[in-house]
């Protein structure tokens, strides 16, 4: 029964953790880009975007589709760096202990 109780503070300690993570990763931004430079993104620790800077030099009319594919470039570059910033986070919390596939933090 010592072992439960063990078992048990460490989950309670973990869930602590967690959520000590959660807020602070709903803190975070991080910054994506393309064009080099000439269009950022800002995330949130969630994935939601924040904030969208387009440098005017590329806001010609002719060149529309450039613009939107670079946005979209930019947003997937910071959503990569909000994932490998939570995975970070995550192996802090969890101490290395793998998940079973599938099973992803936070719920």
């Amino acid at each position: 029964m010592k072992n439960l109780g063990n078992m048990l503070k460490q989950a309670q300690q973990m869930q602590t953790k967690m959520a000590e993570m959660q807020a602070k990763m709903a803190q975070l931004e991080v910054t994506g880009q393309s064009g080099g430079g000439m269009v950022k993104v800002t995330l949130n620790g969630k994935g939601e975007l924040r904030k969208l800077k387009i440098d005017p030099a590329i806001a010609d009319r002719d060149e529309v589709e450039v613009l939107e594919d670079l946005i979209v470039a930019a947003f997937n570059d910071a959503k990569t760096k909000v994932d490998a910033q939570m995975a970070e986070e995550m192996a802090q919390v969890t101490g290395g202990l793998q998940l079973p596939p599938g099973m992803k933090l936070p719920f």
